[in-house]
């Protein structure tokens, strides 16, 4: 698919008649590529789905036309539903508390009581596992340094079925499936090819970061959720506002739609609700970890860049000023505050917990820092009470107080853990995160009784190796198409893998895992579908282009399948034999 490039008649020349230079190289046999109208160049039609596959397993023709018909969404459910039972098998094991599970299981718990995270005493976790089950949740406040919207997803869950392993994975599960559902719609958009959107979601259902990631109680998947969801709401608002744009324009002699400066130029598109959706789950990605501000700047510079091809492609002469002039300002007010509003709206909770004031202990049953701009003294440099608008100034006040604590928290975090690593490492995998790792002995949790050692069992946060190995090249082939090629789909998928990487750059000092890498995993997914798709040949191909393709891909395909399936049991926590564990320590790093 083409880039945006704009078609200007000019004086003396017929629009749509070719540069002087192709004409010149017509007489070396050169013949050029029919141009598409500018109806399909706003707005590219999508393929039109084959019947043969399914006639070939024994389909009628009208049969095979209703398959097809139904294969844009039959296709990604039958992907979503084989994601969905590989992530809530066994969803509950290990019955433990794994990794960070400690924290956002619990303030979970306690952010559905109270409103606020409380507190719990050191023995919590075996006092949560026993049976019968004793929740020893305080409500004096906790300080924790990451917003509530994570929280208040996964506590959903044991809401639904209770404190306990498979209740505070069970939402995160859910996520994670959903996104596979919602990469395989997006793919199909961005692509305009249901078996390349397919791809990429089957790609990401196979991934061991998201497949790990689905199955445990952190925050990295849910921003990754809300990153993805606003990136597919934004793909939607590029096409309708495109379609728009494409239905502005005057017909030619002909009845084909053309270029007009004027139309593209001057046309209002306003306030656009799918774009002001990606706001809203902006703001909740920020909410849940503040890695998703970045997102929303990146997002927020990729839609008006989309739009200025637009107005480009629909024949614009200037179009950045034509788009600082009609949609800067709308694209502005439908994001910034938009995710602004929702992001303080996420801490209703803490807003609400006003709690009660003791002359003698001060604020009791409220959030931490609730109080804190009422609890200053006006000659001690804080703002006191007593003012007209204190009841609400206050709260934000105590709020932006408690964002600032956070944040100098979360700069100067740099103590030591084993697991940490450089994002310069990320894409190679060669230093993932071990959240769970037990050495049962023989005849113990199925640990072989002739087992001549101990047994491993093991939860590790490892990229499906090969999968993430073919992105790297996959990286490389987009990074061609969009800066020679001017494929605007491959620099969408540059953006979301920035976005969710390069920031973490500008804090290599800081304590940081591999596992944040979750949040750009669909993005990668997409890359490397979009690599596949170059590999299968353009339509136009030969057939024995295609056929190498087809066999090179597919091979390429079932690999990164083993792969995940070889390393299944480390996704999974399951117990193996000491040297079947140690064959699959591929890297030394791993351990």
């Amino acid at each position: 698919m083409s880039s945006d490039t704009a078609t200007h008649a000019q004086p003396g020349k017929a629009t749509g008649q070719q540069p002087a230079w192709q004409r010149r190289l017509r007489r070396f046999g050169y013949a050029g590529q029919t141009r598409p109208g500018v109806r399909e160049r706003l707005v590219p039609p999508y393929a039109e789905p084959g019947t043969r596959l399914w006639e070939v397993f024994g389909a009628t023709p009208s049969a095979a036309a209703r398959i097809a018909r139904w294969s844009g969404w039959g296709g990604p459910l039958l992907v979503a539903l084989c994601a969905g039972l590989t992530r809530f098998w066994r969803l509950g094991s290990p019955d433990n508390v794994i990794f960070d599970e400690t924290y956002y299981a619990k303030d979970a718990w306690s952010i559905w009581e109270y409103g606020y995270e409380g507190t719990w005493p050191k023995a919590a976790n075996d006092r949560i596992l026993e049976s019968p089950q004793h929740i020893p949740l305080g409500d004096a406040a906790s300080y924790v340094v990451h917003p509530p919207v994570g929280k208040w997803v996964i506590g959903l869950g044991e809401q639904l079925f209770g404190l306990h392993p498979f209740g505070w994975r069970f939402m995160v599960a859910l996520l994670g499936t959903v996104s596979v559902l919602m990469l395989c719609r997006i793919g199909r958009r961005l692509f305009r090819s249901t078996f390349l959107g397919c791809l990429a979601g089957a790609l990401m259902a196979v991934d061991g970061l998201h497949y790990v990631m689905s199955r445990t109680a952190l925050l990295d998947l849910v921003v990754m959720f809300f990153v993805l969801a606003a990136f597919g709401c934004l793909l939607v608002d590029r096409d309708q506002a495109r379609a728009r744009l494409a239905a502005a324009l005057p017909a030619g002699e002909d009845g084909t739609p053309r270029t007009d400066p004027a139309v593209a130029r001057g046309l209002k598109l306003g306030a656009r609700p799918w774009r002001i959706a990606a706001g809203v789950l902006l703001g909740l990605a920020a909410g849940t970890k503040w890695n998703g501000l970045y997102v929303l700047a990146a997002f927020g510079l990729m839609t008006v860049l989309w739009d200025v091809g637009s107005r480009r492609t629909a024949g614009a002469l200037r179009p950045y000023r034509a788009v600082l002039r009609r949609d800067l300002g709308w694209a502005f007010v439908s994001l910034v505050p938009v995710a602004i509003v929702t992001y303080i709206a996420s801490w209703s909770g803490w807003f609400a917990s006003s709690g009660t004031f003791d002359r003698g202990r001060g604020w009791q049953h409220s959030g931490y820092f609730r109080h804190w701009a009422e609890s200053r003294k006006p000659d001690g440099g804080g703002y006191g009470t007593g003012g007209a608008f204190d009841w609400l100034l206050n709260p934000l006040r105590s709020l932006w107080h408690y964002e600032s604590e956070v944040y100098q928290f979360h700069v100067n975090l740099d103590s030591p853990h084993v697991y940490q690593s450089n994002p310069w490492s990320w894409m190679v995998q060669s230093r993932p995160v071990s959240y769970f790792y037990e050495s049962p002995r023989a005849g113990q949790e199925d640990c072989p009784t002739d087992a001549a050692e101990k047994c491993a069992r093991e939860v590790l946060a490892l990229g499906t190796p090969l999968l993430w190995w073919t992105a790297c090249f996959a990286l490389l082939y987009l990074l061609f198409r969009w800066a020679l090629r001017r494929d605007w789909r491959a620099g969408a998928i540059l953006c979301g893998i920035a976005a969710g990487y390069l920031p973490w750059f500008l804090y290599q000092d800081r304590t940081i895992f591999s596992f944040y890498a979750v949040v750009f995993v669909p993005f990668l997914c997409l890359a490397v579908a979009m690599m596949i798709g170059a590999l299968l040949g353009p339509p136009g191909a030969s057939e024995t282009r295609r056929v190498i393709g087809a066999v090179g891909s597919g091979a390429l395909v079932l690999l990164i399948i083993w792969n995940f399936i070889y390393f299944f049991p480390l996704y999974t926590g399951q117990t193996m034999p000491m040297d079947s564990w140690r064959a699959r320590m591929w890297l030394d790093t791993w351990i």
